[in-house]
């Protein structure tokens, strides 16, 4: 099912996540585990990631198929087109749709790091490249990505949201943001998007905080700002006492959901990391008190 169509029936606000593929024996056997853990919550779809140039192609159309045909899941694949030629491009597509992908996120995605990459003269610089080759060509739902702080290498948030602007303007017809830890970024982002004619459904990214090593780590290499009151409450917590943590991402995470679907927002986008327990804990209490 294409979301603008599940959007549009106007039924409760979309539960999703995002997961990606393992790179391991005991990594597969942990998402396997995890993905049955999430199904139980019912989600409305799950997106999986596209590693950097192609890295994870075969694992990501692998896991792709295992949600649409082994757990009857609807999916989101992203595709990071950078340093990917044409024929590559058009290959990553057609397999995903004989896989019964109908929702494609296009998203640039980073340089690969791997030494001695060398990108195909034929790539495309930005999203809103890939996307003038992919609309033409296939009838997928386009998404893109959304940054409510600005992406690290825009020259300006301004120029960011221009950016955003083209690419709707060239058929993209939803986005998915990348999460911030004060939802102001959020709304003024938001409200942004709509003075500058951004009509299409906004579905707001949470990342729940698993740890301050990885809230950190994630933070540095997404560009997003950590709020003073955040570092002054994980300071406070025990080194060492995972549960507290736990229950401090959780709560977070839950205070964040319910301000932006009380404003109305389409649905929740949780970022798992690959992990169950705190996306169990959050939607649970999210359900519990009728927001979901």
């Amino acid at each position: 099912m294409k979301l603008t169509d599940r959007w549009q029936a106007g039924k409760k606000p979309t539960l999703s996540f995002e997961i990606f593929p393992a790179k391991t024996p005991k990594g597969e056997e942990n998402l396997s585990r995890v993905v049955a853990e999430l199904k139980t919550l019912a989600p409305d779809f799950i997106s999986v990631t596209f590693g950097a140039g192609g890295s994870t192609r075969a694992g990501s159309l692998d896991l792709l198929k295992k949600l649409k045909t082994d757990q009857d899941l609807e999916t989101i694949a992203y595709f990071a087109g950078y340093g990917l030629g044409p024929d590559i491009i058009t290959a990553v597509l057609e397999g995903d749709r004989e896989a019964g992908v109908e929702n494609i996120l296009v998203v640039r995605g980073d340089p690969p790091q791997e030494e001695g990459f060398q990108p195909h003269p034929e790539s495309f610089l930005h999203a809103s490249d890939l996307l003038s080759f992919i609309r033409p060509r296939y009838d997928f739902c386009l998404g893109v990505a959304g940054y409510p702080e600005g992406h690290h290498e825009a020259p300006s948030r301004d120029q960011d949201l221009a950016y955003l602007k083209l690419k709707v303007d060239l058929g993209a017809e939803y986005i998915i943001t990348n999460y911030c830890y004060d939802n102001r970024f959020f709304f003024d982002f938001f409200e942004h998007c709509r003075s500058l004619d951004i009509n299409i459904p906004i579905l707001p990214g949470v990342m729940p905080i698993y740890s301050i090593k990885m809230m950190d780590m994630l933070a540095q290499i997404c560009g997003a700002s950590i709020p003073e009151s955040v570092r002054h409450d994980l300071e406070a917590i025990p080194e060492g006492d995972r549960e507290a943590m736990v229950r401090y991402g959780i709560g977070f995470a839950v205070d964040q959901c319910r301000e932006l679907l009380r404003a109305g927002m389409p649905g929740i986008h949780l970022y798992t990391m690959d992990r169950s327990e705190s996306v169990l804990g959050i939607v649970q209490k999210l359900r519990q008190e009728g927001w979901l």
